[in-house]
């Protein structure tokens, strides 16, 4: 039996999911009609073809961008934040939903202490302050996934606070031109994670499934250090990186576990800043920097042109390549914040304050989890320079594909292949049939052993580099050959014997008489390419045969 969908609707309104009577959909929470702001400011949309701002006239000052960003991540846990709710993405819909979740009358919260330590360790890996003592609020607002019509969050006093994030940036074309920049984090709080809407445009109508709702999320708040979209995309990067080397967050962007809100505004350098807008549920990197730098533009573009900035919310068009508006903020939303009062302080503890005698399960040691922590992403790059000699650029390359560090470290365990060989052959063939096929690490035919035991023939000097590559391909169709197989099917060895070679030469000349020709100036052996022959130096010819013929073309 399928699972229950839930409906909501309100008909003759036109509220932030649906509007159920008419089959049109705006995202105003609020009863639209002809004096409404969104109506007015449909003028504001901008328009696909604008891509650069005018090139300021001379004398006038040029434009600075700022950007601050809000990074919400789904927490790795088995169940919810507040309730036993498994979960699990992509189930049906409706089926992992408590009676907490569903906000029925008489349940109550509690919390996750799997969520709490996954705070913390973010918290010690991204630099932050861990506060001993955290509260939990509620904060109000209507959304037709929210159920409770709140969301528990940590407004007052997050769980970790101060702290900064460093990421790597290229200066120039080249790889090798890297420096790294910081930017401050604010605060990292707990909060719920509401349910999701779907939109049925062809019924006129929004069904919920609240399978996310209630769904453990950490907020990670960024000052506005940030200038561009680049810069932007690399510091949520390695945020990413550092969430997945911990273990706190997938942070799989595809699936929705990482979204990201973008605040932009621009202002001449020594004034003011500007206006800001806010650009809401960017889901992709490449999407996040396209976004940004398309509102700078816009944003510049509207000023010199004598316009206003609102102070608005906007969503991207992937399709179109703009921000379009969703909701102005003009009229500053009063979220009613309060003290969530079923839930008291959470106070945590470290090696100095933790209490006599005190039961480690119900308790967490902040030293403790410190202890725990793994090898983070800007520590594993320097590794690999050190330990392998590689290129910063390669140890960047092989932390940014899922699985290819750990499919580099395994094939290095397998080969007497020097580190440098293995790291172009994982770079530059390995990671490129990948790419050609749109295919994961773990989706590859070829394995680490299998690429070892190639690395290891062409080592010992018993393949060619060329025959080396006409085995990965094979290797690559997934029939299950070793390489050891396809060398010995294909005879792609090199010759060893100089008499075999000898007899290889001499078989090749008397078979093809009519192309054999005396070149008395030549010093090369050259064979027909539409022959399908091999060139062959006269330093490995026989003594017996003429290094003046010429198998000419």
């Amino acid at each position: 039996m399928a699972a229950p969908m839930l409906r909501l609707g309100f008909p003759g309104r036109r509220w932030a999911l649906t509007w159920l009577d008419g089959g049109s959909r705006h995202r105003s929470g609020s009863q639209t009609g002809p004096t409404s702001n969104w109506a007015r400011r449909q003028s504001s949309v901008a328009q696909p073809s604008l891509h650069t701002a005018q090139k300021p006239r001379k004398g006038e000052h040029k434009w600075a961008a700022v950007v601050g960003l809000e990074i919400h991540a789904q927490i790795s846990s088995n169940s919810k934040l507040f309730s036993g709710a498994q979960v699990c993405f992509a189930a049906p819909p409706n089926s992992l939903v408590s009676y907490f979740d569903a906000s029925l009358p008489g349940t109550l919260p509690v919390l996750n202490r799997r969520c709490v330590e996954a705070a913390v360790m973010t918290g010690l890996a991204l630099n932050c302050h861990i506060n001993k003592k955290s509260l939990f609020d509620r904060k109000h607002y209507f959304y037709s996934d929210l159920p409770a019509g709140y969301q528990i969050t940590q407004q007052r006093l997050p769980i970790a606070a101060n702290g900064h994030l460093t990421y790597c940036i290229y200066l120039g074309k080249k790889p090798s031109q890297v420096t790294t920049k910081t930017v401050r984090i604010k605060q990292i709080q707990l909060e719920q994670d509401s349910g999701k809407s779907l939109h049925d445009d062809l019924r006129s109508q929004t069904l919920i499934d609240l399978n996310r709702a209630g769904i453990g999320l950490l907020e990670v708040v960024l000052e506005p250090d940030l200038c561009c979209g680049e810069e932007a995309a690399l510091a949520v990067r390695e945020l990413q990186l550092i969430l997945q080397a911990l273990g706190t967050s997938q942070a799989n962007m595809a699936e929705g576990q990482l979204r990201v809100d973008a605040n932009i505004s621009v202002h001449h350098p020594g004034e003011p800043l500007g206006v800001r807008t806010e650009v809401k549920n960017l889901n992709s990197l490449r999407f996040l920097a396209k976004a940004i730098d398309y509102e700078i533009q816009r944003q510049i573009t509207e000023l010199e042109n004598g316009g206003e900035i609102l102070n608005e919310t906007r969503s991207f068009d992937y399709k179109l390549g703009c921000t379009m508006p969703m909701r102005d903020k003009e009229g500053k939303q009063d979220y009613r914040f309060m003290p969530e009062p079923n839930l008291p302080p959470l106070v945590l503890y470290d090696d100095t304050s933790l209490p006599r005698g005190a039961d480690s399960q119900q308790v967490i040691n902040i030293d403790q989890l410190r202890d725990m922590l793994p090898e983070l992403p800007s520590a594993t790059r320097e590794r690999l320079v050190q330990q392998y000699g590689m290129l910063p650029e390669h140890s960047f390359a092989l932390l940014n594909e899922v699985g290819l560090l750990e499919f580099f470290q395994n094939v290095i365990k397998e080969t007497r292949t020097e580190p440098k060989k293995v790291t172009n052959w994982v770079l530059n063939t390995f990671l490129c049939y990948l790419k050609q096929q749109n295919l994961a690490v773990s989706e590859s035919p070829v394995t680490p052993s299998a690429l070892a035991e190639l690395l290891n023939l062409l080592d010992r000097k018993a393949i060619s580099s060329s025959a080396a590559k006409q085995v990965f391909e094979e290797l690559w169709k997934g029939e299950g050959k070793t390489a050891a197989q396809i060398v010995s099917e294909q005879q792609l060895e090199l010759m060893q014997d100089q008499e075999a070679l000898e007899k290889l030469c001499q078989t090749t000349i008397d078979g093809h008489p009519q192309v054999v020709t005396i070149c008395n100036r030549s010093k090369s052996f050259v064979c027909n390419r539409s022959e399908g022959q091999l060139d062959i130096c006269p330093q490995t010819l026989p003594s017996p045969i003429n290094p003046y013929l010429c198998v000419s073309g």
